[in-house]
């Protein structure tokens, strides 16, 4: 299975993203977390994006792209993969077919997690609290939702005419949700 995980802000991608990709066998790539590790590790490229996501910005495509190929290409990605984070805009969806093309392989569905308004900020807000994350303060929460709306919702149409996206309620237990999940990918 070689999916992608989308959702608002908040909406539970990486933790459903990782209960997903046990279900189902396959690698979880999250950008997010690929990046949080290299400004933990205070890593160039960790430098460069800290100063990004400090202000609730996307990290170029550049940048992205090439992560996401380069992990893509290892052997434990062969029978399937999650994504999370990526793709996030328009070109980077261009750019992942791309990557898929040269690979030799096509996405199977694009999962997105319906989940709406104050009930996403709250979630953010207590993770920030509970995690310790500086990127996830009310201001960057709201800026994230507008870029999410202007830049990554358009990628929904573009899976939805694919034939490939599969809406499910975000909201709820996570227990709940997985399961609502895996009924939806399974069918």
């Amino acid at each position: 299975m070689r999916m992608l995980i989308m959702g608002p802000p908040g909406a539970g991608k990486g933790t459903q993203g990782k209960q997903v990709a046990q279900e189902f066998g396959i690698p979880e790539i999250s950008t997010g977390a690929i990046f949080r590790s290299n400004v933990a590790n205070q890593t160039e490229l960790g430098k460069i994006v800290s100063a990004i996501m400090e202000k609730g910005e996307l990290v170029p495509d550049s940048v992205t792209v090439d992560l996401v190929a380069d992990r893509l290409a290892q052997p434990d990605t062969e029978p399937g993969f999650l994504l999370d984070g990526f793709p996030r805009t328009i070109p980077q969806a261009e750019a992942l077919d791309t990557i898929l093309a040269d690979l030799g392989v096509q996405l199977d569905a694009v999962l997105s997690l319906v989940v709406s308004g104050e009930t996403l900020i709250q979630r953010m807000l207590k993770r920030a609290e509970i995690e310790g994350r500086a990127d996830d303060n009310e201001e960057t929460i709201r800026r994230r939702f507008e870029v999410y709306t202007a830049e990554t919702e358009p990628l929904l149409a573009l899976y939805r005419e694919r034939g490939i996206l599969v809406e499910v309620d975000g909201l709820g237990e996570v227990a709940e949700v997985n399961q609502r999940i895996v009924a939806a990918l399974t069918k």
